[in-house]
């Protein structure tokens, strides 16, 4: 008993330290959208701005949606004077920076669209972060003629 005792006694006197697990809702998505795309076209893209509110850089890991047979994170690089689109592995949103995912930047490529996307309509992805786990967001297509986000520098990725 006095054994027991000691170590409740003991066990109480360790500092806590609180582990901090990821803040659900830590990640705002902001006007997330895609253009519309022409009848033949096999592929498109969905950008967003993606803001931390949370304390620590969280990472966008993947987005999934039924609108397309496949959907990955890309970006454009310049390679030898000729711009291209790579896949990236993951997309960081550092507190209080947002992260622009936009045209000819980050952004997510719908590959083997399941169907054209017209002005108007809208559609659901689901987007997966290392810490503040899945949300899923209503992408609204706008006209082909749609501006782009206003200008921001891309954000470092892995």
């Amino acid at each position: 008993m006095k054994k027991t005792v000691w170590l409740l006694l003991s066990a109480l006197c360790i500092p806590f330290t609180p582990v901090l697990a990821a803040e659900p809702g830590a990640i705002q998505i902001e006007q997330p959208w895609a253009r519309e795309s022409p009848p033949a076209a096999a592929n498109g893209a969905a950008y967003m701005t993606l803001v931390n509110i949370g304390r620590e850089t969280d990472r966008l890991l993947s987005a999934s949606g039924e609108v397309a047979e496949t959907v990955e994170l890309h970006t454009h690089l310049m390679e030898n004077n000729v711009m291209k689109m790579r896949k990236v592995e993951a997309i960081e949103v550092a507190p209080g920076e947002p992260t622009a995912l936009r045209p000819g930047g980050l952004h997510i490529m719908l590959i083997g669209l399941k169907q054209p996307l017209a002005a108007g309509q809208t559609f659901p992805l689901t987007l997966r972060f290392e810490k503040a786990g899945a949300t899923s967001v209503q992408v609204t297509v706008r006209g082909k003629d749609a501006a782009a986000m206003p200008d921001s520098q891309p954000k470092h990725h892995q």
